[in-house]
């Protein structure tokens, strides 16, 4: 753990704000327990989010056993119980709804970190199973120890451990855990490479994972280098979710899959695992084929449509586009979260914004945005068109189209929620009678 403790360290300053992924289990335990360790001489700020996802009974014991170890180490606990699933692929919407909660909790403490306690071992399972599974060239690289997101960092302070250093460590500073029934079950995918090849392979080696962590940087390198002629390229091929095949065509054989590749990566995102080689070479199959109209069903309801020269990629999940609403006291929008006036918050992020209604015409509209949207920036003179704001904030062009977009009644935009405030927006010290919250 001395690795792992050192990158800690060097990575943590004071005050910083930690989200730790908290199962209870020996992997989630040990981080924790490091954190723990660094709060005495960093002053940090550490949030365990813990997950019940309701399927064992044994749940319901480990969420108490948690709640008491962090209330016994102060360290601040959040808690969410799924309480249905409605995706026939249990572990695909448990992961999705997981990595939400993650991130709202990361949010409502903005906190710089969020910290997940993924070992040497599972990077070796992950790259196995996508291998064996097929997957892209990204893909093929497992999962990486930081990865940036929109306002905090993906950290996984343990790549570099196996699970046997990780039980060692505990044994030794004696941190106690909850083992899970279900990883022993061999029906589930991962289980089965953890149980019969894993051993095999660290018999052959037992520095193996350091093979592994090295294929998968490497990986990693080649890809970012590929990326750059990509990106150099895409914009003559791929926009607004169009692909032109004329100028696809042009391109050498590896920059065409790496095209293909690129953008099932932002289409899925997290959900890449769901994507494999065999939809990949459909794709291409689609380029290549003479009709001049073809459409495939690729999974999560994505439409991918051939129309003459043009290749389509559309998201057949994707709320209605265009909507206006009067903001009285609560919406629920299109994007599923709510804009709520409120009487009283601390916050001050741009998830809230303090209005004056004598500065405004009331009442307030929260609508889609439109060609040509303009707002004043809070501290800027000049205004700045709502398109370029959400490209500086790498906002998905799906996004965008159902982003809300709060105004007056003469249509002045007052507010661009959990993105950016207005010249209209009061500091706490300031006079206002409005608050509004975007959750």
């Amino acid at each position: 753990m001395k690795e792992a403790l050192e990158y800690l360290n060097k990575l943590l300053k004071k005050d910083d704000t930690v989200v730790v992924c908290l199962s209870g289990g020996p992997d989630s335990m040990c981080l924790l327990a490091l954190l723990i360790k660094l709060r005495e001489t960093k002053k940090i700020n550490i949030i365990a989010a813990h997950v019940n996802h309701n399927v064992r009974r044994a749940s319901a014991k480990e969420k108490e056993f948690v709640e008491k170890y962090c209330q016994k180490n102060k360290v601040v606990f959040e808690y969410l119980k799924i309480e249905k699933y409605n995706d026939d692929n249990f572990h695909n919407e448990a992961r999705i709804i997981r990595y939400n909660y993650f991130a709202k909790v990361v949010k409502k403490y903005q906190a710089k970190y969020l910290m997940t306690a993924h070992h040497a071992d599972d990077l070796i399972e992950t790259i196995l199973m996508r291998i064996v599974r097929g997957s892209t060239l990204n893909g093929y690289a497992g999962f990486k120890k930081e990865v940036k997101r929109n306002g905090y960092t993906i950290i996984r302070p343990l790549i570099n451990n196996t699970k046997e250093e990780i039980l060692s460590y505990n044994k030794q500073n004696k941190i106690s855990f909850v083992i899970d029934s279900s990883n022993k079950k061999g029906k589930y995918t991962r289980n089965r490479y953890r149980q019969k090849i894993l051993p095999f392979l660290k018999t052959e080696d037992k520095n193996v994972h350091e093979k592994f962590l090295k294929f998968s940087n490497t990986i990693d390198k080649y890809n970012s280098y590929i990326e750059k002629e990509v990106s150099q390229k895409l914009t003559k091929i791929y926009k607004n979710n169009i692909l032109n095949i004329i100028e696809f065509k042009k391109q050498d054989k590896l920059i065409k899959e790496r095209i293909i590749e690129y953008i099932l990566e932002t289409i899925y995102n997290d959900d890449l695992f769901l994507i494999n080689d065999t939809h990949t070479n459909e794709i291409m199959d689609l380029i290549n084929s003479k009709k001049s109209s073809l459409k495939i069903n690729l999974p999560n309801n994505l439409l991918v449509r051939k129309s003459y020269d043009k290749i389509y990629f559309e998201n057949l999940n994707k709320p209605t586009k265009d909507y206006q609403f009067v903001l009285k006291s609560k919406i629920n929008l299109p994007n599923k979260k709510t804009l709520e006036i409120i009487k009283t918050s601390d916050d001050t992020t741009n998830y809230v914004t303090r209005l004056h209604s004598k500065e405004l015409k009331l009442p307030l509209i929260v609508r889609s945005r439109r060609a040509g949207d303009k707002m004043i920036v809070k501290n800027m003179l000049n205004s700045k068109k709502l398109k370029e704001i959400f490209i500086d904030n790498k906002i998905d062009l799906e996004e965008r189209k159902v982003w809300p977009v709060v105004t007056d009644s003469n249509n002045v935009i007052v507010w661009l929620p959990g993105i950016k405030k207005s010249q209209f927006d009061k500091s706490k010290k300031e006079k206002y009678d409005i608050i509004i919250k975007y959750d």
